[in-house]
């Protein structure tokens, strides 16, 4: 991300603007002519929410916020506008906009930018001609008089961090297997602050992580687990939070190969959860906000080569639990289960797993929403939903009833990686949920951290879903002290 944020104490004369208005307020642009706010009011009065208008040479654009609805909805509306204005920018090449809060709200007028900002997101880096470069200004100028410094840097981070997550899970497989990933991950610590350990092939055998070996058996490329660490100076939490996301870096389902059409085109997106980890990271120690968290992210890619792992194959994860493969395809939870066991050694106060774990979630709530459990962690679950809301990175919560667990029971072993036809999210949060000793919460992402199709300023491709989400969690938990 390239764009320069910079907070001003005047309107620029003569830039083109974004005017932030409410709906029934006295509408004062600067500088726009009588016909100009008469044909305004009036595409108001008619329900607009978006005003354009062109100039020569230049164009204003007025957004008006719904004050009757309740905050959450205002805010995605805001972001949503957005791409109207971001396709102005495409028709005039102008190097900077300014951004000028009327209503005098700091998190409407954040908002309204965060949604320009994201949906001017693209990932062409292999395009060698490009028909027409994006057109996106330099530098963004905000006039708010509530807005601080510190509000303005949060949004910058939170921003990047989204920009960060995307371009990880863009990348194709030829630019980044796990020791790839392993290597943006510590770029990422040393550009924002945080602490990166990364294990290699040979530590990992030495701790015995079966799950995480067992999946990398078919690849040529060793796995990685990496340890990201932000611990400031005065941590607002006692005991640390713990974050680990999913590194599949690509999937082909193993040996139970992905049989449907098109399955496979897009796993390059299956290290979305580690993605969203890291971007939560860079954020936070951008910001330096004053919580402790520590990201674990176990990495390999899944191919059904030679000795690749076979349905029926018994394994013994890294806290000792024997598994039945019967689905070289359900390969995740099993690098999350060593991950999950890992984890145990921190005493956290909260573990939260983010992966794209089952096609069942997706199938159950399209691209709107993520799948979560948890496990004696309902007020922290509360928090978690209600930042859902205000970021629409939103949370519906699944049951994990002990009569789901009787799905996993094995003839052979302590434990089988998949549960019947039925409830296949749950049975494979269910399973993830053996190797837990602490509050817990589990987000099945698969349905909404890779687009088909652009949705406003949900990018096509990946998303980077779930950053906005654990930021603005751990951001208002700081906050509250």
């Amino acid at each position: 991300m390239d764009t320069i944020l910079v907070k001003t104490g005047e309107i620029p004369e003569g830039m083109p603007a974004v005017y932030l208005t409410a709906k029934g307020s006295r509408l004062e642009v600067p500088g726009m002519t009588d016909s100009e706010t008469e044909y305004t009011r009036a595409r108001i009065e008619k329900g607009d929410d978006l005003i354009i208008i062109n100039r020569l040479g230049t164009y204003i654009c007025v957004a008006v916020n719904d004050g009757s609805k309740p905050l959450p909805e205002q805010l995605e509306v805001l972001r949503n506008i957005s791409s109207g204005i971001h396709r102005v920018l495409r028709e005039h090449d102008h190097p900077e906009l300014a951004f000028v809060d009327l209503v005098n709200d700091p998190e409407l007028i954040s908002a309204l930018v965060e949604g320009l900002i994201l949906v001017s997101y693209r990932f062409d880096k292999y395009v060698t001609k490009k028909e027409k470069e994006e057109s996106f200004p330099g530098r963004i100028y905000i006039y708010s008089a509530n807005l601080g410094e510190d509000d303005l840097e949060w949004l910058k981070s939170v921003c990047e961090a989204v920009y960060l997550a995307r371009d990880l899970v863009n990348e194709p497989l030829s630019h980044l297997n796990a020791s790839g990933l392993a290597d943006r991950l510590r770029e990422a610590g040393a550009r924002s602050g945080f602490a990166v350990e990364v294990m290699t092939k040979q530590k990992i055998e030495s701790l015995r992580m079966g799950g995480l070996l067992a999946v990398n058996r078919g690849s040529v490329d060793p796995p990685t687990f990496s340890v990201m660490e932000w611990k400031p100076e005065n941590p607002v939490n006692k005991k640390p939070f713990v974050l680990v996301g999913k590194g599949v870096v690509y999937d082909t389902g193993g040996l139970s190969l992905k049989p449907t059409h098109n399955s496979m085109d897009y796993m390059k997106c299956d290290m979305a959860g580690a993605a969203t980890v890291a971007g939560t990271m860079y954020a936070l120690s951008s910001s330096r906000i004053p919580v402790h968290v520590i990201g674990l992210v176990p990495a390999t890619d899944n191919r059904p080569d030679g000795n690749a792992i076979v349905p029926g194959d018994i394994i013994s994860m890294y806290d000792g639990t024997s598994v039945e493969v019967l689905n070289t395809d359900a390969e995740g939870r099993l690098l999350l289960g060593d991950a999950l066991s890992w984890a145990k050694q921190y005493e956290p106060a909260l573990v939260i797993d983010i992966a794209t774990l089952t096609g069942s979630a997706a199938a159950a709530l399209g691209t709107q929403g993520m799948a979560a459990m948890q496990k004696d962690a309902v007020n922290w679950y509360a928090g978690l939903e209600e930042s859902g809301y205000r970021t629409h990175e939103r949370t519906v919560l699944f049951p994990l009833w002990e009569e789901y667990r009787e799905m996993l029971k094995s003839d052979v072993a302590d434990i089988r990686n998949i549960g019947g036809k039925e409830a296949g999210t749950i049975t494979a949060g269910k399973f993830l949920e053996h190797f837990t000793s602490y509050p817990w919460i589990h987000l099945d992402i698969a349905g909404t951290a890779f687009l088909h199709k652009a949705e406003a300023y949900r990018t096509k491709g990946g998303t980077g879903t779930g950053v906005r989400l654990l930021t603005d969690f751990f951001f208002r938990y700081a906050m509250k002290g």
